[in-house]
């Protein structure tokens, strides 16, 4: 049966813990590994949260996965992990993804990058992060 990618954001979303922006500030103060799924392009026209690692949405499964030879040390399937992206789908979809290679304690920015910036948090330059 075919579904449509507004169908499995939606799913996703009702699969994952969705957080407010004001949340994840909560968890960055705690430590949180926050990750950034967006694409270059767009952390540099937009700039990202300070502390967040950069893993475009391609290439998550393989740098999460402690299995995968491409795996970084910052991904710990036993840490608190939180995932954002332009609006919340995409994180959506990823925080979903992180759950089914073991990431227990996952969750998404609900409302992404623009939902953060909208309540008047800060971002940074990629560079700066």
């Amino acid at each position: 049966m075919p579904t449509t990618a507004a169908e499995l954001v939606s799913f996703a979303k009702s699969q994952v813990e969705n957080l407010t922006p004001d949340q994840v500030a909560i968890e960055i103060g705690r430590h949180a590994l926050l990750i950034d799924v967006r694409e270059p392009a767009e952390l540099d026209a937009e700039g990202m949260i300070r502390g967040a690692v950069h893993a475009p949405r391609g290439m998550l499964e393989f740098w999460a996965d402690p299995a995968s030879p491409d795996h970084r040390p910052e991904f710990d399937p036993q840490r608190r992990t939180v995932v954002y992206c332009a609006t919340g789908g995409r994180s959506a979809l990823a925080a979903q993804l992180l759950r089914q290679l073991g990431y227990a304690d996952v969750a998404h920015l609900d409302g992404g990058i623009t939902a953060w910036k909208q309540v008047g948090h800060p971002v940074v330059n990629p560079r700066e992060a």
